[in-house]
């Protein structure tokens, strides 16, 4: 096996389209193409993770947060980013980073969060935007059963947990083939008149070549007329932080729950509003961008990390925020990513750091 069908595999799942602007998933450090020892999962790929790879044999290191987020201008070892790559390629061990475009897929990281917590009918609190796109294609009456199976097949037709959606509407199309074409119907160098579907569906756009290559494959026509949209829809399939409701509980309580169910050393929350906790959104990570939504969708509380002093008079009695540390909201992620490649390569050993990563040390 090699490290590009690990990429592929995980791709798939939390595409790299998925990232945000400032992020650097992917492949940091390696040969896509090299064949796989062993595969160690963290979340921080740092020195010392690097020298456990070495000692397991593993030559590639999955890890969600990835070590370079800006470029480097030159590798003298002068700190641990650029220590921890030089190890990285004098000992053939490859990085690959899975950052917030596994943060930002339904079932991510802010869903092993949640079902940490306890959360029910979880939801994306904030779906992102300009990631959907339609595409109209014209297609002969005989055919459109064919091309409507292709496109489906290519992943195109999905609504939310809805799959096979289309729209279909009858007209006539009209051609004229000229010379060096091969018509399906129609006679060269006459106009001809055709009874036609405008077949419509929906697609995400990291998957347009694939619904286009279907397209092609499936439609009778030499010449296939086809037009793209962008939608400026919500995708509520892909965005930031989840929210759902939990069994109704004290604040105190909840709170408390919190440090054995993460767990976590330390929760620092604003004060307490005598209320009953229903609603929870969650964010693993720095989440403080998402206060305004939590309180815009009726969230009791806001769990998530790295909330600054004065963030915290942004609840402003009307959310209890729970700042749970960074680390301890994303812990769960080496066994996410270590879940979704077992599911696919059940017979490959992938190991889970036993390096605790965490900066944050508590007394």
């Amino acid at each position: 096996m090699y490290i590009k069908n690990i990429i592929q595999h995980l791709e798939s799942l939390a595409p790299k389209s998925y990232q945000e602007s400032y992020d650097n998933s992917g492949l940091i450090v390696g040969n896509k193409n090299a064949e796989i020892k062993g595969i160690l999962v963290c979340l921080d790929s740092i020195e010392a993770v690097i020298d456990e790879a070495i000692r397991k044999k593993c030559n590639l290191v999955v890890a969600h947060h990835p070590i370079i987020f800006s470029g480097l201008k030159s590798l003298t070892g002068k700190n641990y980013i650029e220590r921890t790559i030089i190890k990285a390629i004098k000992n053939d061990v490859a990085i690959y980073a899975i950052h917030t475009n596994l943060d930002n897929v339904l079932s991510g990281v802010n869903s092993y969060l949640a079902n940490k917590i306890g959360l029910r009918n979880a939801q994306i609190l904030a779906p992102k935007h300009d990631l959907l796109q339609k595409l109209a294609v014209f297609v002969p009456k005989a055919h459109v059963e064919q091309v409507k199976t292709a496109l489906f097949s290519a992943g195109a037709g999905e609504i939310g947990k809805y799959k096979h959606c289309s729209f279909s509407s009858e007209g006539l199309g009209t051609f004229m083939a000229t010379e060096g074409t091969s018509p399906h119907v129609g006679d060269i160098g006459k106009t001809h008149t055709e009874p036609e579907f405008k077949l419509e569906v929906v697609f995400p756009k990291h998957i347009q070549s694939n619904v286009i290559n279907a397209l092609l494959q499936a439609h009778p026509y030499e010449e296939v007329a086809y037009d793209i949209y962008k939608l400026e829809n919500a995708f509520n399939q892909v965005g930031s932080g989840m929210i759902g409701e939990v069994d109704e509980t004290e604040e105190l309580t909840f709170l408390k729950s919190l440090k054995t169910n993460l767990p976590t050393n330390c929760v620092r929350h604003t004060q307490l509003l005598g209320k009953k906790v229903k609603k929870v959104a969650v964010c693993g990570g720095s989440g403080s961008f998402l206060l305004p939504e939590a309180i815009a969708q009726g969230a009791d509380v806001f769990v998530t990390a790295d909330f600054k002093y004065h963030q915290f008079f942004d609840a402003d009695n009307q959310i209890v925020i729970a700042d749970v540390g960074h680390f301890e909201s994303e812990q769960t992620t080496i066994q996410l990513i270590a879940d979704w490649i077992n599911e696919k390569f059940p017979k490959f050993a992938v190991h889970l750091t036993e390096m605790n990563t965490n900066p944050v040390n508590y007394l």
